[in-house]
C-alpha cells in the first residue's frame, strides 16, 4: 500500500511537472517556478513542452505500473529508474532542487517497492 501511494505521487509530481512545462512556462507563474525571465521563457517554450512531454510519458509509465498492480513491478521498478537518473543529472546540470523533488521521492518509493 505505501509503495503504490509513493508510486502514485511521483507520477504526480510529474503530472504538474509536464502542466508546468508545457501550459505554464511562459506564464508569471512558471517563471517563477523555474526562476526564468520573461525573454528566455518565450525563447524557449517549444523546448520546454518538449521535456514536459517526456515527464509526462514518466507518469503514464508509473501509472500503468499501478494499474497492472502486482504484475507491473517491473514498469514500476523501470520508469522509477528513469526519474532518478533523470533527477540525477537535472540536479548536476541544472539545480540541485531537481535532487529533492524528484530523485528523493523516486528513490523512497523504489525502497518500499522492493522491501514490501
Amino acid at each position: 500500500m505505501l509503495s503504490t501511494l509513493l508510486v502514485v505521487l511521483v507520477a504526480a509530481i510529474h503530472v504538474y511537472i509536464l502542466i508546468l512545462e508545457m501550459f505554464l512556462w511562459d506564464t508569471p507563474f512558471g517563471r517563477k517556478a523555474f526562476n526564468l525571465s520573461p525573454v528566455f521563457s518565450r525563447d524557449t517554450k517549444v523546448l520546454a513542452a518538449n521535456q514536459g512531454l517526456y515527464n509526462g510519458f514518466l507518469a503514464a509509465g508509473l501509472l500503468f505500473g499501478v494499474w497492472l498492480g502486482s504484475e507491473g513491478l517491473q514498469f514500476k521498478l523501470f520508469f522509477l529508474i528513469c526519474v532518478m537518473v533523470a533527477g540525477i543529472y537535472g540536479a548536476v546540470t541544472s539545480s540541485r532542487k531537481i535532487l529533492y523533488v524528484q530523485t528523493i521521492p523516486a528513490l523512497l518509493a523504489t525502497i518500499a517497492l522492493l522491501y514490501t
